[in-house]
């Protein structure tokens, strides 16, 4: 899909991003009042300031001096997988668009349509132990294979573990960046970066140029946590900044979980304080896909189910597996023990394939246990 920007409006909003003292709620409340960002120039300063523009931004908005966003066209336009997405763009990504403070122009660079997908965050130390770095790699890995696109921060650690699992499991994933789209950080992870630009996306709200500031990390936490569903913590210290991001979840209304870990491990130490604190205790993906699960159906009774992406039940190619236990339950309620049996596979096989036919449409879950075919399956 092509850019809906057309290049002057693009101009436009790009020097809008530049301007001093323009953020996120500024613009909302722009666009609110129906102000595109090419009218701003040619406005009075008396109609500025009812809109809460500050100075300093309408001298540079008027002074169409701007060459910044020649530095920002000129990266949008090197290649044809960069792409600018703004709040008013359909493909911006609509849970990220809920938060007060969403960032109003996203630089991507990958596919742009993995933004609109179901999305778990997976966060943690950047300096984890083998079996915090395994468990991130599995989480993500297992998530991935139901369907679910991995995001995290491209950070040492738990968060390159995160990404990788996912692209093994040929899954996409996507990279929040602290820094602008054409800096990756740590510089170690640049094949990771790129390999995650070709099977999913790289989003920064930050323009080209922009390199390593500490403050930036914690801004970016809030786009993990507001483009996901829900935050896995995997190892953290009480001071980790995975923290924040769970925090920011929770003030988003998303899920929050928590593996556990050794009481003698300083890196299970944040793990377990979010749990005592209420989030989830993860000890498989399983326990992940449970409650995401009871969420996507509270949203799709409510009227108000959000368009994860997924094709039409029976529309898509199933495995083999998949598609021998599919055949194996009817339109009557089966217990789980009684699929096994006509199955063959294994129960632990069954319960993880019978949550993803669920969460695709395909079965759904009746009082005791018990799955039946979805009447449009």
């Amino acid at each position: 899909m092509e850019d809906p920007v057309d290049p002057d409006a693009l101009r436009a909003w790009l020097a809008l991003v530049r301007a001093p003292g323009i953020g996120g709620v500024t613009v909302r409340r722009l666009l609110e009042q129906g102000v595109e960002p090419d009218s701003l120039p040619g406005r009075s300063d008396r109609q500025l300031d009812a809109l809460g523009v500050p100075g300093n931004a309408r001298q540079y908005l008027r002074s169409g001096q701007w060459p910044e966003v020649d530095v920002d066209l000129a990266w949008l336009g090197a290649q044809p997988d960069r792409h600018l997405l703004v709040l008013t763009d359909p493909r911006y990504p609509r849970l990220l668009a809920e938060i007060p403070d969403a960032p109003p122009a996203l630089f991507v660079q990958g596919d742009c349509s993995v933004l609109a997908d179901p999305q778990m965050a997976i966060v943690g130390s950047r300096n984890p132990t083998a079996g915090g770095r395994d468990n991130a790699q599995a989480f993500a890995g297992a998530l991935a294979r139901t369907g679910l696109t991995v995001t995290s921060g491209l950070a040492a650690g738990i968060d390159a573990a995160a990404h990788l699992g996912a692209l093994e499991a040929g899954g996409p994933s996507v990279a929040v960046l602290g820094t602008g789209p054409d800096r990756i950080y740590p510089a170690s992870n640049l094949e990771l970066a790129r390999r995650i630009a070709r099977q999913g996306a790289l989003v920064s709200e930050l323009p080209p140029g922009t390199g390593v500031k500490a403050t930036h990390f914690p801004r970016r936490n809030r786009l993990i946590s507001g483009l996901s569903l829900g935050t896995l913590v995997v190892e953290a210290t009480l001071r980790s900044g995975s923290l924040i991001t769970a925090r920011l979840a929770l003030e988003q209304g998303r899920e929050v979980f928590a593996i556990p870990g050794s009481i003698h491990n300083p890196l299970a130490r944040g793990c377990h304080r979010l749990i005592r604190e209420g989030a989830k205790l993860a000890e498989t993906a399983q326990d992940v896909l449970s409650e995401l699960a009871s969420l996507i159906g509270t949203v799709q009774a409510a009227g108000d189910r959000p368009d994860f992406g997924h094709a039409n039940p029976g529309t898509e190619a199933l495995d083999p597996d998949y598609e021998r236990l599919l055949d194996s339950i009817g339109f009557d309620p089966v217990a789980v023990d009684v699929l096994v049996a006509r199955t063959g596979l294994a129960p632990e096989a069954v319960a993880s394939m019978l949550l993803l036919l669920e969460l695709q449409g395909h079965v759904s879950s009746n009082p005791g246990g018990r799955y039946s075919r979805s009447p449009r399956a």
